[in-house]
């Protein structure tokens, strides 16, 4: 019990990532294997007794900003990435039901036959019986991000941390890692050099929102194993972003 109190170091998180990483070596859509991947990492951290809740983008299947320079309406393409969201949030709830870790898919978009409307203190009570509560559909309205919406729940839930899993890469850099081998890591980066620098972190309102609510963000490589209850621990190669 001691070694699991050291290891845990937050009580309350959100996991954000990228549809994606869902995709595994995929070009488009799901990877089954890749999304049990992810699973196990989630019940690594929740075996420590860590409540946990996540925001999934939806890229995988559709992004909003895209249908929208192609000539879709933004407010429908918007909606359509929401609706990807909820399919991937579904897919990760299976997969996790699987490993038996109770869960609850939380739409801000009401489908009361697929998902729980989301009410903060439900949500919360959820979150109290350490069930892990995965949010869908963004904020629920068009021109927001899910990192926005990511930002958005996790203060809502009283996080104590936004955990934002990378594929690829394991932390901030001032420049693509992948196009620039000689790009520099940060350990630490304030929310305001992110915003002046335009580092590739989230996107600017959802900095501002959490630089506004103190809440810390620990950008991180999805694809080590066991690398989401490392980091949780002060372990492993990770960029925290916050005032200090």
């Amino acid at each position: 019990m001691a070694e699991q109190a050291e290891a845990r170091r937050y009580d309350r998180v959100l996991l954000k990532i990228s549809g994606e990483a869902l995709m595994g070596d995929r070009g488009y859509g799901l990877n089954p294997p890749t999304v049990e991947r992810i699973a196990r990492e989630v019940k690594s951290v929740h075996d420590l007794g860590v409540e946990v809740c996540m925001v999934i983008g939806g890229g995988n299947i559709f992004r909003g900003l895209q249908g929208s320079a192609q000539g879709m309406e933004r407010t429908t393409a918007d909606y359509m990435g929401m609706l990807a969201t909820v399919m991937n949030a579904l897919a990760v709830q299976g997969a996790l039901e699987a490993l038996n870790i109770h869960t609850r898919v939380i739409s801000a978009i009401t489908m009361n036959e697929v998902a729980e409307p989301y009410i903060r203190r439900r949500a919360v009570r959820h979150l109290e019986k350490k069930r892990v509560c995965i949010f869908a559909a963004g904020t629920g309205n068009p021109y927001f991000t899910t990192d926005t919406a990511a930002t958005l729940r996790a203060s809502e839930m009283n996080c104590q941390a936004i955990f934002m899993g990378k594929n690829g890469v394991d932390g901030v850099y001032d420049k693509d890692p992948q196009k620039h081998p000689d790009a520099v890591r940060f350990d630490h980066v304030t929310y305001d050099e992110v915003l002046q620098k335009h580092l590739n972190v989230m996107d600017a309102s959802a900095i501002a929102l959490a630089r506004d609510n103190q809440l810390p963000i620990i950008v991180f490589s999805l694809d080590e194993p066991g690398g989401f209850r490392g980091i949780l621990a002060g372990e492993g190669t990770f960029t925290s972003v916050s005032d200090r």
